[in-house]
């Protein structure tokens, strides 16, 4: 056995550290040619404390099994395969002190603030730095037809070149400034600042230079601000046409998204997609340049939900809709060879799944069959998509798909995983208007008529979203293992059932959503091998919003979980991090229907509230009010207090870290078990 292999626990789903410990597989990246394809795969650092990536090669023609690539402390992050199939990777492992790359001024940063792009060549051997620079890449991007790269660089505002940024990096560590001077709206994302560094564009001319490869590196943006702020981005074959996200601003406080064509010989922009009422975003470029596709995003109103299309740009500029009628929101992947075809991603009852798109016609087909399929990559011929599958059934594997057929085959990867405790299966109901409302339920092994297994109701975030695949942070299969059964239920507000679905939900939180989810719950409670009076709710963000309104307007559960959730819209809608969008929905009148903490003295379920305090999308506010509503409140015996509040003062949205997520599950799990009659509430015991 050799230490490529990567060893996967025989019980994950039961022992927690081992759970945290399983390899999760991350993005695809095919050659030019078609004949190298990889992929990268995290693990745990020697701590457990944090995962770091690594680059496998995988057999396109899904014979040879995989090998790894890259291996490092630090490990890798981004990654472009060149035209002649050579691999342009990021990471900050430490560089020869003799080799400089060509973006390194003279006044040398300090080690701890360079970050390179490595060059391994198609034929292997070792790998050497191609470019390094004070705050490394942001991430790269390879013709598929010329020996160029675009790469993102991070930099100061108003740095003039890389020196000047290096010596302001170098200067506000030495003098420990971490402040921040804002002159407009947002100012974080998710779960970091933004600021005092963002993004711009340099083309990268490689060459070779004694048999190695070098860049020979040049700007092609000055200071632009933050119009890159996770912007995604395509590239012409030969190299010469880049379209981008662009995020405009139009105003003090908004910020919209538009579509902009980059020359990267001259750093010229042209505005492809721009609109005063909606926005823009997603771009891919066909090959020969000729046509641009991205989505078109309808702006929501108070009383009207958002809507998403295709929108193909010709040679000539002008926009069109493609598949108008498509009641799906898709999200371009690639044109074919021909440019007669494009091919989209987009949720579909309960998948998310691969169509392809007649650029003539608009006609619409669906290529794929249950899973969820990310990350996909066209073959230089046209014929196969590879992709990341996963599901509920599937943690993660990589598929070819036939572009003609739609027909899968798996391609060897490196890691697989071990058999569910239990099966999945789909199902629905009708709500009161007559909506069909579907979603998941997981039922545990061993749960019969005769020992019914206790219901946990996970309710999804976002609000437009779907339970439709493997999520890392949310797995039923984590309490399948302790014999529970979870419901994953799509109410209104859900993605993949057409923008009619969302509609019936849009600023109505409180209304078509919640009944939604009691009308599917009170159906599988119907089952025989469901106990109905051991039933408890979950949820995070949307669905920790979800889980705080269920706990004001039911007493059916025996315990609800809510985590990273919003309790007042009030101070909700000023504080999260990209306000204008929500203040579209959440109108004064939407607030006071539909606000959570206006409902608190109705609640009697006992509470396991959860946070992170860099969270700057439900910022820690909204948990801190909660907690204080369920304390001030109590008029019970102190000792007899039943809710608790799980904090963590360094994770944000998600819970990310290994030994985090262990805490967070062992917490959950000890807290709905007692609720049931499991036994006392267990403190873990790093808490």
């Amino acid at each position: 056995m050799s230490d490529d292999d990567v060893h996967t626990p025989s019980d994950p789903w039961s022992d927690l550290d081992a759970y945290a410990a399983l390899p999760r597989l991350g993005g695809l990246l095919l050659s030019p040619d078609g004949g190298r394809l990889l992929v990268s795969l995290a693990t745990p650092d020697k701590d457990g404390t944090s995962y770091r990536s690594a680059w496998w090669a995988l057999d396109p023609g899904g014979l040879g099994p995989a090998h790894r690539l890259t291996r490092s402390v630090e490990g890798e992050t981004v990654g472009a395969l060149t035209a002649d199939g050579g691999f342009v990777f990021g990471s900050k492992r430490a560089t020869p002190a003799d080799e400089r790359g060509t973006d390194v001024p003279d006044t040398a940063p300090e080690p701890d603030d360079l970050g390179a792009l490595w060059f391994l060549p198609a034929a292997g051997g070792e790998a050497h730095p191609l470019a390094r620079r004070s705050g490394g890449f942001g991430g790269v991007i390879a013709a598929r037809a010329a020996d160029i790269l675009l790469a993102r660089v991070p930099m100061h505002a108003g740095a003039a070149d890389d020196a000047a940024d290096a010596a302001r990096r170098s200067g506000r560590r030495k003098k420990k400034v971490t402040a921040i001077l804002h002159e407009a709206y947002p100012v974080r994302f998710w779960d970091h600042d933004l600021g005092p560094v963002a993004d711009r564009l340099a083309r990268l001319d490689l060459s070779d230079d004694a048999g190695e490869r070098v860049a020979a590196s040049t700007p092609i943006t000055g200071d632009i601000g933050r119009a890159l702020d996770d912007a995604a981005w395509s590239l012409s074959a030969d190299g010469v046409r880049l379209v981008v996200d662009w995020a405009e601003p139009r105003s003090r406080s908004e910020v919209a998204g538009t579509v902009v064509s980059v020359d990267t010989r001259t750093g010229e922009r042209t505005v492809l997609a721009s609109d005063d009422a909606d926005e823009f975003g997603h771009p891919v470029v066909s090959a020969d340049g000729s046509l641009v596709v991205c989505v078109r995003h309808y702006r929501s109103t108070g009383s009207e939900a958002p809507d998403s299309k295709l929108w193909l740009i010709d040679g000539s500029g002008a926009g069109r809709l493609l598949a108008p009628d498509w009641d799906r929101w898709p999200a371009p992947v690639a044109f074919s060879p021909d440019n007669r075809t494009l091919y989209a991603v987009a949720d579909d009852d309960g998948d998310t799944a691969i169509f392809a798109v007649e650029i003539g016609t608009g006609e619409v087909r669906r290529l794929t069959g249950p899973g969820s399929f990310g990350s996909v990559q066209l073959s230089p011929d046209g014929a196969t998509l590879f992709a990341i599958r996963t599901s509920y059934t599937d943690p993660g594997s990589v598929v070819a798909v036939d572009a003609a057929s739609g027909a899968l085959r798996d391609v060897p990867a490196p890691v697989s995983y071990p058999a569910l405790p239990g099966r999945l299966e789909r199902v629905e109901t009708t709500a009161s208007d007559g909506v069909r409302v579907p979603g998941y339920l997981i039922v545990p092994e061993g749960s019969s008529d005769a020992s019914p297994a206790p219901l946990a109701l996970w309710i999804h975030g976002g609000p437009l979203g779907s339970w439709n695949s493997w999520s890392w942070r949310w797995c039923p299969w984590l309490l399948a293992s302790q014999g529970w059964a979870v419901l994953l239920p799509d109410p209104a507000l859900s993605t993949g059932y057409g923008r009619g679905y969302v509609q019936r939900g849009w600023g109505r939180w409180g209304g078509e959503p919640f009944t939604d989810l009691m009308a599917l719950t009170d159906a599988v409670e119907r089952r025989p091998e469901i106990d109905a009076g051991r039933t408890v709710a979950m949820g995070g963000s949307f669905g920790g919003y979800m889980a705080n309104w269920v706990a004001g307007h039911t007493d059916r559960f025996r315990a609800i979980v809510t985590h990273a959730s919003l309790w007042n819209l009030e101070t909700f809608g000023s504080t999260t991090d990209s306000a204008w969008y929500w203040a579209r929905e959440m109108t004064p009148e939407m607030r006071r229907a539909n606000s959570p903490h206006l409902s608190a003295s109705a609640i009697a379920t006992p509470m396991l509230v959860i946070h992170g305090d860099r969270d700057y999308r439900v910022p820690i506010g909204e948990g801190l009010a909660l907690w204080w509503s369920l304390a001030s409140q109590w008029s019970g015996e102190p000792d007899d207090f039943p809710h608790k509040f799980l904090y963590f003062p360094d994770e944000n949205h998600w819970v990310l870290t290994p030994q985090h997520a262990v805490v967070w599950y062992e917490t959950v799990r000890s807290f709905i078990g007692h609720h049931i009659g499991r036994g006392d509430f267990r403190r873990p015991e790093l808490l």
